[in-house]
């Protein structure tokens, strides 16, 4: 089994100013995701939500629930989440004292930085490393593995234009982050002998909401990851059920930092 290990530069891009951070802040003192999401002005899913996304790229479970007791049960942080608020509060600390050596009278030299991390409505996120590139006329299909210990089995394949790719400086081994709008997952119940394909993965649901317009599924990924879609209003899915999320490859981003070869910290280019 290979070991899990920390990958905080991905769950820390965006440092403390990052409501994800500060959902798990609170989650930390008050025991509770519900009273979290209520002190960061997010709705319940979006709590868990946040927690899912930090989880899937710091790539080790950062909170972990309570059941039963006197209050009905909560959440609590685990090492790893008290180590990864330990690390934030330290990186906003470094990010603050660099801020204070910009030079105030250089027209638009704080803004300059600030637009440096780039936040995204994409909901879900995973940490990958490009395996392969092929080359298609005008467009270039990528496909992608799973950078870490709880999402080594995630496979994605992404369809971009051949300029994108060499923007970006694509090539195998280079580590890059995936990102597909929760609005672009399908999901649909499958029988136990299904046996996905290239962008579907198989999994069961953890939450589900149910709406005219579809139901929105969480589901737990056999690849170990955290991935959020859209089921056909009346699905009937139920929790555990187990499930197939499809999205087509166009609908992939991929983001590049500068220095995605060394610490992966840093400024991003997204592909589309």
């Amino acid at each position: 089994m290979q070991e899990r290990r920390l990958a905080f530069s991905e769950a820390l891009g965006h440092g403390m100013a990052d409501r994800r951070i500060d959902i798990l802040r609170h989650i930390g003192e008050g025991g509770s995701i519900s009273q979290a999401a209520r002190q960061v002005g997010v709705s319940y899913k979006a709590a868990w939500q946040a927690v899912d996304t930090l989880t899937n790229l710091a790539g080790v479970p950062l909170v972990e629930k309570l059941v039963g007791g006197a209050g009905g049960g909560g959440a609590r942080l685990t090492d790893a989440g008290r180590q990864l608020l330990a690390a934030a509060g330290a990186v906003e600390q470094a990010r603050r004292m660099a801020l204070a050596q910009v030079d105030a009278s250089v027209t638009g030299g704080h803004q300059a930085v600030a637009r440096l991390a780039v936040r995204t409505s994409m909901r879900n996120q995973w940490p990958c490393v490009v395996t392969a590139i092929e080359r298609h006329g005008p467009l270039v299909q990528v496909q992608l593995a799973g950078d870490g210990p709880a999402s080594h089995a995630l496979v994605v394949r992404a369809r971009i234009t051949r300029e994108s790719a060499e923007l970006l400086g694509l090539a195998p081994g280079l580590p890059v982050q995936a990102l597909c709008k929760a609005t672009a997952v399908r999901v649909a119940g499958v029988g136990a002998a299904a046996s996905p394909g290239p962008n579907a993965w198989s999994g069961r649901v953890t939450r589900l909401s149910r709406g005219t317009a579809g139901d929105e599924i969480s589901a737990q990924l056999d690849a170990g990851v955290q991935m959020v879609g859209f089921a056909p209003p009346g699905s009937g899915l139920r929790s555990r059920a187990k499930v197939v999320l499809q999205a087509d490859e166009a609908a992939v981003v991929l983001a590049v930092g500068p220095v995605a070869q060394t610490d992966r910290v840093g400024p991003h280019s997204v592909s589309t």
